[in-house]
């Protein structure tokens, strides 16, 4: 699904409040410039039901280039991670 999709579908759903499609993707905007912001800052995001958006800190390693086979120093770095929640891992392993 992509972002315009995701907000034709958002706009939808909430036609009783009478947003605009512009309306409703500022709002998307807001939610994932939020979680954004909140693991810019090492925070943590749960979505009770959804799942959890967190960092994972990897070390510093040693890998080899697949091309040249040279030694290659991997810097460390933090990666956004997302753990799904129990609810929707269920309902996706039901269908």
């Amino acid at each position: 699904m992509t972002r315009s999709v995701l907000i034709e579908k958002m706009a939808e759903r909430v036609k009783d409040l009478n947003l605009t499609k512009k309306q409703t993707e500022v709002v998307l905007e807001t939610i994932f410039e939020s979680i954004k912001d909140a693991l810019a800052q090492g925070g943590k995001v749960e979505i009770r039901g959804f799942g959890n958006f967190r960092l994972r800190h990897r070390k510093f390693r040693k890998a080899r280039n697949p091309k040249t086979g040279a030694s290659v120093e991997v810097q460390p770095k933090k990666v956004p991670y997302f753990k799904v929640g129990k609810e929707m891992r269920e309902m996706v392993n039901s269908r």
